[in-house]
This record gives structure tokens, C-alpha cells and sequence, in this order.
């Protein structure tokens, strides 16, 4: 079968190969085996690439931390998932064209779900939602600040905090954005800079800012703590800017904001199996009835993982890539 592999870090498109490996065997008890049909890239493989993401694996490795695949079989003992189910999977390493996992690592997604947009559940909405939870207590009518709000994140932020009854204030990097966000919901849109306190506080009226989502680090921090009101928090989710997190000391000790960090596997695993199921299980129905949905600007075959790769790192693209699989078979790869 087909699985893209590194065998060393540096540019994810000149590291990255498409590598003919054994098949994935059947699934032992309380395993299942599912084809995979599509994933995603995600800046976090972009990093697992280059070797700055967190996890750092011996190599060859595979990248790979969404997708969403076919059951072909399942091993004694499974009865949440059977074949012919479209499910999503909690683990990585799933550039691949199958897999074989723990059962209760795969989570069953609404049957007539398009593809393109489950393939992408994994990851986005549920950090999205949990960023408006997990946080800060929030109440209907509370503004809530995001940089990088056309990101996929972003966009679902928007969604869901509307949803809530919260507002938003949505900050990019150039005003030909503002129309697509204020139609996903947008209260405010802003574009990022050294005034960035004064635009947020006319577009608010100068009510207080409980909450700044932060996924560019850098002084791209302090600009957003400058926007969040007295004693509210910066919670850093990502860094673009590849640095770390900027705050003015001032703004912790007299202002007494708070920065705080997010992972998903972090909120996730303070939820039980159940808890989580149910996440997915809400947030897939949503995605399913078009409630939430993130663009894609390609897709790609994975013998083209090296061309999906670059496109991937572009700025200007209109949405996420993704990558395409046919049905397990032995056939040469692209190199």
C-alpha cells in the first residue's frame, strides 16, 4: 500500500515521499482496519515536517493528524463501528492509504457527511468549539478577539461564538477579507497592527473584550492583549510567526490579563470516551447539515504529496489541501 513517509526534517516538500510499505494486516480483537479516503494538511504537519512540531519521532515517520477513511474490518469484540462505516480517527500517522487502530480510536461520522469536509473534523471544529468553552466562562453578548480569523479555525470561531449569542471581532491581515467574515457572522473585522486597541475599541464602543484567541505568537500576542479589556485572557492556541508568545509585562501584573496555552488533546482528554463521542457526534451533524464548513482550495492525489505539500505553505490560498487515495492497491509511487 501507499504511505507518505519522512526520513528526515527540513521542507515538508523535499522530505516528504510517497513509499509503497506492507499492507496493514487484519485487525486483531478490539482492533479495526479502514481504508483511508482523504486527509488534510494542517500546519501542525507542515511542523511534524520540518521537525519544530512537539512530537518528534524516530524515522521514517508519517505524518498525518486528520483524515477520514472507510471500516473494511473489525476484530473481535468492536461493535460501535462495523464495515461499510465512514469514521475519523483520534490518532496520527494517517497519511497513509490504510490503517489499523485501537477501536476506540475511531469515531463513526454521519454516513451522507461530504467527504471533503469530514475528512476535516478532527481537528478544527472541536478546537474551535473548546476555545469558547474551555477558556473563560462566557455569556451571551460577551466580544471575544481572534487573530487569524480566516484561518479554518477562525472561521468556525466565528460560527460557533454567533451560535452562543457572544460576539467577535475578527483580525486579519487585509480588509478585502472583511466581507466573507461579516457574512460567516463577523460582529467587527479589523485589520492586525500597531493601532490595532484603537480600531478594536470603535468597532466595540468600547466594551470590554473578555477573550483573545491567539494563533500567530510573536508581538502578535502583545497587539491582542492591547485589544482584551482588564483581568480578561489571551489564550495561545498557534504560532504562525514561528515565535513564541509576546506580553507586555504591564498588561499581566497592572492589567492583570492572563496568557494561557491550548492543545485539543489536552481538552479532549480531560473528557471521558463518551463525553467525546459526543462532541464529535454534535459537531458532525452540524457539518452534515452545512452548518459548519471550512473551504478547500485543492485536492491533490497522494502520489502528488510533494506538489500538495508546497501548496499547502502558500499564504494566498483560498482554503485547505487535501489529499485524495484510491483503494489500497500494490502499484508503484511517485518518488
Amino acid at each position: 500500500m501507499k504511505q507518505v513517509l519522512i526520513d528526515r526534517y527540513g521542507p515538508p516538500e523535499e522530505v516528504a515521499r510517497c513509499a509503497e510499505v506492507p499492507d496493514v494486516g487484519v485487525p486483531a480483537a478490539g482492533e479495526v482496519v479502514f481504508d483511508v479516503l482523504l486527509f488534510p494538511i494542517n500546519p501542525a504537519d507542515i511542523s511534524f515536517c520540518r521537525g519544530t512540531y512537539r512530537l518528534k519521532p524516530a524515522l521514517p515517520a508519517t505524518p498525518g493528524a486528520e483524515c477520514v477513511g472507510r471500516v473494511t474490518a473489525v476484530g473481535a469484540g468492536v461493535s460501535h463501528v462495523k464495515p461499510g462505516d465512514l469514521v475519523i480517527n483520534l490518532q496520527r500517522e494517517n497519511w497513509a492509504q490504510q490503517r489499523r487502530v485501537k477501536a476506540d480510536d475511531v469515531i463513526a461520522v454521519t454516513a451522507g457527511m461530504d467527504l471533503q469536509q469530514a475528512a476535516m473534523l478532527r481537528i478544527n471544529p472541536p478546537t474551535a468549539l473548546l476555545l469558547l468553552t474551555d477558556i473563560v466562562e462566557l455569556k451571551p453578548g460577551d466580544w471575544v478577539i481572534q487573530n487569524v480569523a480566516n484561518s479554518a479555525v477562525g472561521r468556525l470561531v466565528i460560527r460557533l461564538a454567533r451560535q452562543r449569542g457572544l460576539k467577535t471581532v475578527s483580525v486579519v491581515r487585509r480588509e478585502s477579507l472583511f466581507t466573507d467574515l461579516r457574512r460567516l457572522g463577523a460582529d467587527a473585522c479589523v485589520v492586525d497592527g500597531p493601532d490595532l486597541a484603537e480600531q478594536v475599541r470603535a468597532q466595540t464602543k468600547g466594551a470590554p473584550v473578555r477573550l483573545g484567541l491567539d494563533a500567530v505568537s510573536g508581538r502578535a500576542t502583545a497587539r491582542l492583549s492591547s485589544a482584551v479589556s482588564d483581568g480578561g485572557v489571551i489564550c495561545n492556541y498557534g504560532s504562525m510567526s514561528g515565535e513564541d508568545p509576546v506580553m507586555p509585562r504591564g498588561a499581566l501584573t497592572s492589567g492583570g490579563q492572563a496568557l494561557v496555552g491550548f492543545i485539543l488533546g489536552r481538552g479532549l482528554a480531560r473528557r471521558s470516551l463518551d463525553e467525546i463521542r459526543a462532541i464529535y457526534a454534535d459537531l458532525g451533524r452540524q457539518v452534515a447539515e452545512g452548518t459548519l464548513s471550512a473551504p478547500v482550495d485543492r485536492v491533490y492525489p497522494i502520489e502528488e504529496i510533494k506538489a500538495a505539500l508546497a501548496h499547502a505553505q502558500q499564504e494566498e490560498r483560498s482554503g485547505k489541501i487535501l489529499v485524495a487515495l484510491s483503494a489500497p492497491v500494490r502499484q508503484s509511487c511517485l518518488r
